[in-house]
């Protein structure tokens, strides 16, 4: 894409943030303003409000790069290897086992200081 198509298609950017801005404060002026509405209409009026601040959010230049950001990050999870639920309990009981060597070990090291101590001490 060419610098002028770039320009010419976000050359709105500070405008729609402006208007993102203005949807996100009505909204917020409305839920208090309506505060007698029942809270799950109230919570209905946010998501739609909420959505339609994205909608306009997504038309500037940051906006598009979030969501590539989202797309390109969506395959990568899509490429991950997860664990099967075998690996998961062997890992899961390995670091049990290791948490608790570990305490074992600060327990004795930390009783023998405060003997030592103690025995200094009187």
């Amino acid at each position: 894409m060419s610098t002028k198509a770039e320009t010419t298609e976000y050359r709105l950017d500070a405008a729609k943030w402006i208007v993102v801005l203005g949807i996100l404060a009505g909204g917020i002026y409305a839920n208090s303003y309506y505060s007698a509405i029942e809270p799950l209409y109230r919570a209905l009026a946010g998501v739609l409000v909420a959505a339609a601040a994205v909608v306009v959010a997504l038309q500037t230049e940051k906006g598009a790069a979030v969501w590539e950001l989202a797309k390109e990050a969506r395959v990568e999870v899509r490429k991950v290897v997860w664990p099967t639920p075998q690996e998961t309990t062997q890992t899961t009981l390995i670091v049990v086992v290791v948490v608790l060597i570990v305490a074992l070990l600060l327990w004795g090291i930390d009783s023998g200081l405060s003997w030592g101590v103690k025995g200094i001490i009187g």
